[in-house]
């Protein structure tokens, strides 16, 4: 399948970061039923979200979908008061880890389960297939905390370059040949990574080995690959040490950047991308959904370096992930409602609202409307 035809929102991100600090304690606190009354539909019409569903989800997962899923469990709990979604950031990686051992009803991951990883099953499952469906697309942004300095540009081979720790100061020619004008600081660079498995961390070391594979020489995968460097718990840790201490640059979700951060720009074909989510999805566009997987299975192959035409390279596509089939068909009933609910227009605006996510296209939520129609339900 091709996405050409994605719809687009294009939304200002950094005004948002302040809900990303405070998403972890909303959504572990997400047994409430009662959301704020500001939480219902913006134009006072009936929601979307399913109505009369019950029970109770316990979910782990992603940092990236954060603010949305506390924004989405907020609006769904709001049409349907028996019904409580507890969903908790705890990293993509953590909440693999859960859903393999039977602890999570359902996880939001930033990377599908790869092919080899069904091989042991899945404890919360009756079965050994799964429905993962990509329902929050977003930009890696890359941040830095320089006083009086709000942009940058850089390209791949300089990203690279400071995050090996091979560029160590933030007035080097690589940077300053490309930011004619700009005072740089006579000042160490501190790169601050993900200390937890993260689907974040494997998009972002993604584009790097793909964009500058004669710097970035390290393996692919979802932990950091270098040891002794600056590390920080989930995106909010990242957004945390990057918001508070000079010198620093971080990837994180373009949702939680600190709001007085500086953005960098990232080279491509020649010209410098800022993020955004209209950017992010050029990038998807294009993008085919992966060999050998089942039908409810929809995990797009993404390429970094095939990134033009003003399209951002570093996009994170973000699933969320459920059985096929539950021991329990109430709760199986009850993650199909919620996944409805994400995955329909009035879900996808609230994300792209609260975390200046893209809004998948018409095109994309028939497929994944497809997918969580296999959840067995009797």
């Amino acid at each position: 399948m091709n996405g050409s035809d994605f719809f687009v929102k294009l939304s200002r991100l950094s005004g948002i970061a302040a809900i990303g600090a405070v998403a972890a304690l909303t959504l572990a606190g997400c047994a409430a039923n009662e959301a704020p009354a500001g939480d219902a539909p913006a134009d006072g019409g009936a929601s979307e979200a399913p109505a009369g569903s019950a029970g109770t989800l316990g979910a782990t997962g992603a940092s990236s979908q954060a603010a949305a899923q506390a924004a989405l469990v907020a609006t769904f709990q709001q049409n349907n008061p028996e019904a409580t979604v507890n969903y908790e950031s705890t990293g993509s990686g953590t909440g693999r880890d859960n859903f393999i051992a039977g602890a999570s009803d359902f996880i939001g991951s930033d990377r599908a389960f790869e092919l080899d990883e069904f091989e042991g099953g899945f404890a919360t499952c009756t079965s050994d297939s799964i429905v993962e469906i990509p329902t929050y697309i977003s930009p890696v942004a890359l941040a830095f905390n320089l006083p009086e300095i709000d942009t940058l540009n850089l390209d791949a081979e300089t990203i690279a370059g400071i995050f090996a720790g091979e560029i160590t100061q933030w007035n080097d020619e690589a940077i300053a040949s490309q930011n004619e004008g700009v005072e740089l600081p006579d000042l160490a660079i501190t790169p601050v990574n993900r200390s937890d498995a993260s689907g974040t961390t494997e998009t972002f070391v993604t584009y790097l080995a793909a964009t500058a594979p004669d710097v970035w020489t390290f393996e692919v995968g979802d932990e950091w690959p270098i040891d002794g460097t600056e590390r920080a718990q989930g995106t909010q840790g990242i957004s945390q040490v990057v918001g508070s201490s000079e010198g620093t640059i971080g990837y994180l979700d373009a949702s939680q950047v600190p709001e007085d951060a500086g953005q960098v720009a990232v080279g491509v074909d020649g010209e410098y991308v800022p993020y955004s989510s209209e950017a992010a999805s050029k990038l998807i566009e294009n993008s085919d959904l992966e060999d050998g997987r089942e039908d409810q299975d929809l995990v797009f192959s993404v390429d970094p370096a095939s990134a033009s035409d003003g399209a951002y390279p570093i996009a994170l596509v973000s699933y969320l992930i459920g059985c096929a089939e539950y021991e329990d068909t109430e709760k199986a009933q009850l993650v199909k409602d919620y996944f409805t609910f994400v995955a329909s227009e009035e879900g996808q605006q609230v994300a792209s609202d609260e975390a200046g996510s893209a809004p998948i296209s018409e095109g994309l939520r028939e497929q994944v409307m497809g997918a969580i129609d296999a959840i067995v339900t009797e």
